[in-house]
């Protein structure tokens, strides 16, 4: 098992009474509620679509010692992409904390809630990431996709040819296997592309014989989203994948929490390292 070094422990509530799950559920549904209203507050500003330059800097900020201006992993683009019934702004404190540490190319894409097949929504996605890179004068980009957001990209890459585009693909709460409570399933064709068994999530079992996209997913024991919770983790034997486990936090404060942005950060800075490797499967931990 590969152990990466993923960032610091997550701040704990006090020890209450009882077993110790109880005590991080609790934690962890308060945190969702905070969340949740933090959300629903920013969420209108999210509902156009980024404006776009002819080159989209980030904003004037710090920046942190990883990926310094010029380097590699500071000229290619990070390309965001939400979740279910979401947009852009869930990824405003994550978009910051990347900017803070030298990534010059940020991007989010806002697909619509109308849109009934997910497969439609990859080919927007290959659309975009085009645009990105004829904009920007990279051949690559990584990706960050919160839930649903990850399986379009993945989907993106596995079959329709994202991988010569995609160099890191990093998932948050992600239903790979697909979940067994996916909200509306019985409404929605898009969601009922995501739970387990679909014939979306079996197409995305078939070979990837020299898949190059570097699969880092991060998965939570307390998100209540995917049943089982293994159900985020990549599980494929053609794929070059990590799956990193979160402890403490669930489904919706995975792309805001601080300690999961840092090891975001981090899973796609540390590609650089790896060139020349083997592709391994492992796993790490968020704590």
């Amino acid at each position: 098992m590969k152990v990466l070094p993923f960032l610091s422990l997550l701040p704990r509530l006090p020890r209450l009474p009882g077993p110790r799950i109880s005590t991080e559920l609790l934690g962890a549904t308060v945190l969702e509620l905070v969340v949740l209203t933090g959300h629903l507050a920013a969420y209108p500003f999210g509902l156009t679509q980024e404006r776009r330059t002819p080159e989209r800097l980030a904003p004037d900020l710090p920046q942190g010692p990883p990926a310094l201006p010029g380097s590699p992993a500071a000229e290619r683009p990070v390309v965001l992409l939400h979740g279910f019934i979401d947009n852009r702004s869930v990824f405003v404190l994550l978009r910051r904390a990347l900017a803070r540490h030298g990534r010059r190319h940020l991007a989010s894409l806002n697909y619509s809630p109308l849109t009934r097949d997910l497969r439609t929504a990859a080919e927007l996605l290959g659309r975009h990431v085009e645009e990105i890179c004829a904009r920007t004068g990279q051949r690559e980009v990584d990706i960050v996709g919160h839930s649903l957001g990850g399986l379009i990209a993945r989907y993106y890459v596995q079959r329709l040819g994202g991988e010569h585009r995609v160099r890191t693909l990093v998932t948050l709460g992600t239903p790979h296997g697909g979940t067994a409570v996916a909200p509306g399933a019985g409404l929605h064709p898009i969601v009922r592309q995501m739970r387990g068994g679909s014939a979306l999530i079996e197409e995305l079992r078939l070979p990837a014989p020299g898949c190059r996209t570097r699969f880092v997913s991060f998965w939570s024991e307390l998100d209540q989203v995917m049943v089982p919770v293994g159900t985020a983790c990549v599980d494929h034997p053609d794929l070059d994948a990590v799956n990193v486990r979160v402890t403490g936090i669930g489904h919706l404060a995975l792309p805001v929490h601080p300690a999961v942005a840092a090891a975001v950060r981090e899973a796609l800075e540390s590609q650089e390292a790896r060139e020349g490797t083997a592709p391994s499967t492992g796993t790490s931990s968020v704590a």
